[in-house]
């Protein structure tokens, strides 16, 4: 796997060097678009307004419009001659806590590995960021945009978490949502026990996309010309006079379902 970036870290005085590497992928599912009348397949593709020729991508070029019809165009050249320390450098201006870090703004992780002769500074940051629980934030450009991003560790490694800049996130939509207290002593205690049960360390290899696997049934399905089953009913929104009795009859059951997984354990 080739870097995508390649620069350097710094906090303080101390510079690191440091590639830049995807670290999640896509879902193998893909669909195209198709005309329904003979279905022929329907793409994308890049017209010219002027002259109406399909434009292949390397004869593409960005152009900001800075009055009616008229552009300033910019090349790949033109981009790397931007003065930002952030071009080929993520400077650490602050660390703080990842719990400070509201859920929202985080985007995308990408793994960091240490460049040439840059090991043992690579590895003093990652092992002060464990001992102090802290994550390091600062700014690069990648794809030819300015990045927030918080430098956090994933066991012997360092990882890039990009960020949302504040003016991305959306305020909350004018929605009306319960004021005051939500839940009586006792429902509130049923669910603090039901919580408790259903309770467990965070393991992600627990969670399957189920959906893909039933997505590819479907498909085989009408491959073969077999009929298709009716889909999952719709589920009913709790009313407030059965919310104690629904809260009662989970307990219920998750107990009796954990006690039959232990009993197939042994």
């Amino acid at each position: 796997m080739r870097a995508i970036w390649n620069g350097m870290i710094s906090f303080g005085l101390v510079n690191i060097p440091v590639g830049l590497f995807t670290a999640v992928k896509k879902r193998p599912f893909q669909f195209h678009f198709l005309h329904e009348k003979d279905q022929g397949r329907i793409r994308n593709q890049r017209v010219c307004e002027k002259c109406s020729a399909e434009v292949e991508y390397e004869d593409l070029v960005r152009g900001y419009e800075y009055e009616k019809g008229r552009y300033a165009i910019l090349t790949s050249k033109d981009f790397d001659r931007i003065s930002l320390e952030s071009n080929k450098h993520i400077a650490i201006t602050d660390f703080v806590s990842e719990r400070e870090i509201d859920p929202i703004f985080f985007d995308k992780p990408y793994y960091l590995a240490p460049g040439r002769n840059g090991e043992k500074a690579y590895a003093l940051l990652r092992d002060v960021l464990k001992h102090t629980h802290k994550v390091g934030i600062g700014k690069l450009v990648l794809h030819t945009h300015e990045q927030l991003g918080a430098i956090r560790t994933r066991d012997s490694l360092l990882v890039l978490e990009l960020l949302r800049f504040a003016d991305e996130v959306r305020q909350p939509p004018d929605v009306k949502v319960p004021t005051g207290k939500g839940a009586v002593p006792g429902e509130l205690k049923i669910a603090e026990q039901l919580i408790a049960q259903l309770s467990t360390r965070f393991d992600p290899r627990k969670y399957e996309d189920t959906y893909q696997g039933a997505l590819l049934g479907l498909i085989k399905q009408k491959l073969a010309g077999k009929p298709i089953g009716v889909g999952a009913k719709s589920r009913k929104a709790t009313s407030v006079v059965d919310i104690m009795s629904k809260l009662k009859a989970s307990l219920k059951q998750v107990k009796t379902d954990q006690r039959r997984g232990k009993k197939r354990a042994a």
